[in-house]
């Protein structure tokens, strides 16, 4: 399900949406422009994403499930509810403790000496 065009509205229920694979990741793009883009990640329990960066700002909303994502070193436990920036260019590594679904948004790198 991809919605390419910004000038419509979208809505979507996301457990409807949650779908686990046996093992490893399963993706939904939800949403794409030109600036952004919001895709649901779902993980299966024992997932690890190795450590790699981001040309882009991004966010991770968890929607449910639990893991733990370490960020530029940091260890900070994602559980339902939590919401994590992650600069342009920061490492990352994710790991799916149980089943994990989160939305990833993407967006434009912000320039520092516009914050």
């Amino acid at each position: 399900m991809t919605v390419a065009t910004p000038n419509h509205s979208f809505t979507a229920t996301l457990q409807d949406l949650i779908e686990y694979p046996s093992s490893g990741i399963l993706s939904k793009v939800l949403l794409k422009d030109n600036n952004s883009q919001y895709t649901l990640f779902c993980l299966a329990a024992g997932t690890e994403i190795e450590e790699h960066t981001s040309t882009r700002n991004a966010v991770i909303t968890v929607v449910e499930g639990n893991g733990n994502l370490n960020l530029e070193g940091k260890d900070i436990a994602l559980a339902p509810g939590v919401f994590v920036f992650m600069p342009a260019n920061a490492p990352h590594a994710l790991q799916a403790k149980e089943n994990l679904a989160f939305i990833l948004t993407l967006s434009e790198q912000v320039s520092r000496a516009t914050l």
